[in-house]
């Protein structure tokens, strides 16, 4: 999926959110890797640990299914998911890599949904862009987690132990 490049460096741009109007959770990441950008599927990059992450916090196998009925599962959950980045210029997958970004209309998507009770980022950098692109006046909480990318070294159960705090808005 990319589109018109800034030099040698391809410009990206993301997937359209997975969302339904009485979502109560938003998870957001960056902008998607090689392996998802690839696929049009987010998080594909095998090692990314977003499913099992997820499905944790949610109570439900996400890893173990196809990937049409995650997303069905993410939807009935009430959790929205979206990237904070609509567009970028980058090399490779790195989250620190993207470059000339343009956001996504992440406070209209907000405004539009009412039972939303907290927006959690996957990792700093979707943390630092959308903490911007949602601008002072968020109505709702923010949590940044750790980094679900293969990226992030800390180990699985730390992670996990993290996004667990998502049960709070299910």
């Amino acid at each position: 999926m990319e589109t018109l490049s800034l030099g040698d460096t391809p410009r990206k741009s993301s997937f359209a959110p997975i969302c339904r109007d009485d979502a109560r959770l938003l998870v957001l990441g960056s902008l998607p890797g090689e392996a998802s950008l690839a696929t049009a599927r987010y998080y594909a990059h095998p090692q990314n640990q977003f499913w099992r992450l997820m499905g944790a916090a949610i109570g439900a196998p996400l890893a173990d299914m196809d990937y049409e009925a995650r997303l069905a599962a993410l939807v009935e959950a009430k959790v929205a998911l979206w990237d904070v980045v609509a567009s970028a210029t980058r090399k490779g997958s790195l989250d620190t890599a993207i470059r000339n970004v343009t956001h996504n209309a992440l406070a209209d998507l907000v405004a539009g949904l009412p039972n939303l009770r907290l927006i959690a980022f996957n990792g700093q950098r979707a943390a630092s862009i959308g903490t911007r692109a949602l601008g002072a006046d968020c109505p709702v909480p923010t949590l940044t987690l750790p980094s679900s990318s293969p990226a992030h070294t800390q180990a699985f159960e730390a992670k996990k132990a993290a996004w667990m705090a998502l049960r709070v808005a299910l």
